[in-house]
């Protein structure tokens, strides 16, 4: 059985609960698709069965489901979630949400994403779930959007957090925005983490994908890594890709997710989805991500544990990567021009790439290991049952 070493106190803290968990606990992660289950949490749900733990991974169903299964995992489907909010598919959303976890007895119900750690601590506290926690992956509405747009997610973010025991922040941004509507002593920052076993510099790796892309050994690769959507600064970087043609090659790795793309003059080879990503990260030289918005960025992680130098926008969970000028390269958001001018420091200075790389790798294996996360996510369910008196 799991020993609980942790607990939270009042202030948000930690110390030990002096008691063993007498049973294996029954534990949910609920997300909107499948891809998060298996891209975002993986970590997780392996350290949730490693001590013993009956896991269940809720979501849509999709292509990642086989993923999720293949790590001990059973995946439960709510066919009705979806990313995109419509009052009438999102009522029949929930009341499918409800009906499936009335089904499963659970002990816990950890949510996650924007519109399921909505619905589901509602759905988790109506059916009587003993122990609902959330972790908030980055709020989905930035300082620069509209009073309107932030009253409405801040506002359904602050109700939704009295329906749970405890929330769980990747960055203290969104904690501090938040800080008014949250209870006291329930919530706290836990950071992000990755699979550093996975992730470590590949030079196999990075010889075969760039002999599969083509791409000579006296060549600069700049890559991007994610969905191909306009929040994750597809059309700054193919601005950038362009205003560069020619003092290196640049590439886009991640999948289509069907939104309309800008015109792109052929700067930047589109390759899809991979799932080599260590060597993918380790054929590159300068990593980008030009994203509007991040919780922690699980890719900036990936590439700095891969040793790679980087160019991030300065916003919150992507400054959290690392400091500008130490460990990688900040640029506004939105700013081809200053993400331009960061990527072409970059290409002339091959001293600064090493420097740079060399010093995210460290503060990768200093700070992102996913396994301290999960340990924290289990505590914090520890910390709860006792302030119930659960009787775990």
């Amino acid at each position: 059985m799991l020993s609980f070493h942790l607990r939270a106190t009042s202030g948000g803290t930690v110390r030990p609960p002096g008691r063993t968990a007498t049973r294996p606990l029954r534990i949910a992660h609920l997300t909107t698709s499948d891809m998060s289950l298996a891209l975002l949490l993986a970590t997780e749900l392996t350290v949730d069965l490693e001590a013993g733990h009956d896991v269940v991974g809720i979501s849509a169903p999709g292509r990642y489901v086989e993923r999720v299964e293949a790590l001990g995992v059973r995946h439960v489907p709510v066919p009705s979630l979806s990313r995109s909010w419509g009052l009438k598919a999102d009522l029949r959303g929930f009341a499918e949400l409800v009906r499936v976890l009335r089904g499963l007895d659970l002990d816990v119900l950890h949510t996650h994403n924007p519109k399921t750690g909505v619905m589901g601590r509602i759905a988790g506290r109506a059916c009587g779930i003993p122990v609902v926690v959330n972790t908030c992956h980055g709020l989905w509405a930035r300082p620069g959007d509209s009073l309107k747009r932030r009253v409405f997610v801040y506002g359904l973010e602050g109700v939704a957090s009295r329906f749970s025991d405890y929330e769980l922040f990747q960055n203290a941004e969104d904690q501090h925005t938040l800080r008014r509507a949250l209870r006291r002593g329930r919530s706290r920052v836990v950071g992000n983490g990755i699979d550093l076993e996975r992730f470590q510099p590949d030079p196999e790796g990075r010889a075969r994908v760039r002999a599969e892309l083509g791409v000579g050994d006296d060549e600069i690769l700049v890559g991007a890594v994610g969905r191909r959507v306009v929040e994750k600064g597809e059309r700054e970087f193919v601005a950038m890709s362009s205003a560069l043609a020619g003092r290196a090659r640049f590439v886009w790795i991640g999948p289509d997710d069907g939104e309309a793309h800008d015109a792109d003059d052929g700067a930047v080879e589109f390759v899809g989805e991979r799932r080599d990503m260590t060597a993918v990260y380790s054929a590159l030289d300068v990593f980008v991500l030009a994203s509007y918005r991040e919780g922690f960025s699980r890719a900036g992680m990936e590439a700095a544990a891969c040793g790679r130098p980087m160019v991030l926008t300065d916003i919150r969970g992507c400054r959290e990567v690392g400091t500008s000028e130490e460990h990688l390269l900040l640029v506004p958001a939105a700013d081809a021009t200053a993400l331009t001018e960061a990527v072409a420091r970059l290409i002339d200075d091959p001293e600064l790439r090493s420097r740079l790389g060399s010093s995210a790798r460290e503060r990768a294996l200093a700070e992102f290991d996913q396994r301290r996360v999960a340990a924290t996510s289990l505590a914090t369910y520890a910390s709860v049952a006792d302030d119930k008196d659960l009787g775990w």
